[in-house]
């Protein structure tokens, strides 16, 4: 595709995010915290890709993010590539590595592990970057990635960070003085 066949405007500087799983889109735009940015972020969804049949892309002017916010997004999305923008044209690509260690990024499954039960960041060690076999710091619970549904085979499984978790935070947000609390599957 030609520069005037772009779906969508070109970017002077900062980061195009490539070949993104369709359903994994909003997953790396919640990872990245794209929506605490005061740049322009374009998110392009369901476009068509020889390689993954759908993919998402996110554009983000005048941004260029660092190895460890790039590490993040082997978690969801682990064949994605950055493309490095300057002056409107590629200058670097990157692409994504699972680190040996993800902090703050996983939720351990386990519900008495104490990350689920006191206010402290999590700690994973990656023990098959293959499989994507992650084991809890603070419990020792293995967990492989699921990457489809048991059941149903569907892929739109895992944390799409739209749950009571998720309202629980806005909630304490609108309602500083508010007593909050929690009842899910992870809490109670």
């Amino acid at each position: 595709m030609n520069k005037n066949e772009m779906l969508v405007a070109a970017i002077q500087n900062g980061t195009v995010i490539d070949h993104i799983p369709t359903e994994k889109t909003y997953q790396v735009v919640s990872l990245l915290k794209l929506e605490e940015l005061t740049t322009q972020v374009t998110i392009g969804y369901n476009y068509h890709s020889k390689k993954l049949t759908r993919k998402g892309i996110i554009k983000v002017e005048d941004k260029f993010f660092t190895d460890e916010e790039i590490s993040r997004l082997s978690v969801v999305a682990p064949n994605i590539v950055l493309n490095i923008i300057r002056d409107y044209e590629v200058v670097e690509k990157k692409t994504v590595t699972t680190p040996d260690e993800l902090t703050g990024i996983v939720k351990c499954n386990n519900p008495k592990c104490i990350t689920n039960n006191e206010p402290m960041r999590t700690l994973f060690h990656v023990t098959d970057k293959e499989h994507g076999t992650l084991k809890c710091h603070y419990c020792g619970y293995e967990t492989e990635k699921v990457s489809a549904c048991p059941v149903c085979g569907s892929r739109y499984i895992g944390g799409f960070r739209a749950g009571t978790q998720k309202i629980e935070e806005l909630v304490k947000k609108r309602f500083p003085d508010a007593r909050v609390l929690r009842m899910d599957y992870d809490t109670t």
